[in-house]
């Protein structure tokens, strides 16, 4: 479904992304890990358009997204979230679904909207203020419900689950294993927790300098002496 081929993105003279070759099928549920400033964000970025590369490609579905806009890369099925919530103010927490949807298909589907609310377990809400009268794990929520509104064939989750304490954040990895099911989507998901990686993740890939320095299964990864002494420390070795 994605594949990004030596992609490099550099901001003047810092190589925030170097050369990554990586692949994400539609059936894969995928972390991307590594220390802060590794490039992961950066890579979310070039992926949904909001960055432009220097080098490399990145097909989605087989075809080159390379100069599409950003609508139009979600409108092709790629949905994307924001480390921090980023909801529309004065706005209900259906009218930004609402809103989402229009930009990414060009069109809304109550329907749809319908049921993401309901899934996401937004539905009491829905006539809420968005920005205001919401808790954390609700705006959590709200980032992947617009996604989600998109009809999206691959979710891009950047640090859906920070700042969550233990019992929301498994809460909320319970909803993305369902979400993957019954949605039918990939993921590919920028996540620090080991443990949270390794429940949800059936793929890790590790960046490191903004470079890729490992891609496997998650104990094959975080056994790896170089990802133990890049990212995850010495306390895990």
């Amino acid at each position: 479904m994605l594949e990004l081929e030596n992609l490099t993105v550099r901001f003047g003279g810092l190589t925030a992304v170097n050369a990554v070759s990586l692949k994400v099928g539609s059936e894969d549920v995928m972390g991307l890990v590594g220390p802060n400033g590794a490039g992961k964000t950066t890579l979310f970025n070039a992926i949904s358009g909001l960055a432009r590369p220097t080098a490399g490609a990145i097909r989605f579905g087989g075809s080159s997204i390379l100069r599409l806009p950003i609508h139009q890369r979600a409108r092709l099925g790629i949905g994307r979230t924001f480390q921090i919530p980023q909801p529309l103010h004065e706005l209900t927490v259906r009218e930004n679904l609402i809103v989402a949807q229009r930009f990414g298909t060009g069109s809304v589907d109550q329907r749809r909207i319908d049921e993401v609310l309901d899934f996401t377990s937004l539905a009491d809400k829905a006539e809420r203020n968005a920005a205001n009268e919401l808790a954390l794990t609700e705006l959590k929520a709200l980032e992947v419900a617009k996604a989600l509104a998109t009809n999206p064939s691959l979710l891009l989750l950047d640090e859906v689950l920070a700042g969550l304490e233990t019992k929301g954040k498994r809460r909320f990895i319970g909803m993305l294993k369902e979400l993957h099911a019954r949605f039918r989507v990939g993921i590919l998901i920028i996540e620090h927790d080991i443990e949270t990686i390794s429940s949800l993740c059936q793929r890790v890939a590790v960046l490191n300098f903004g470079q890729l320095i490992a891609d496997g299964t998650p104990d094959a990864v975080f056994r790896d002496p170089e990802v133990v002494r890049s990212y995850t420390g010495a306390s895990h070795a």
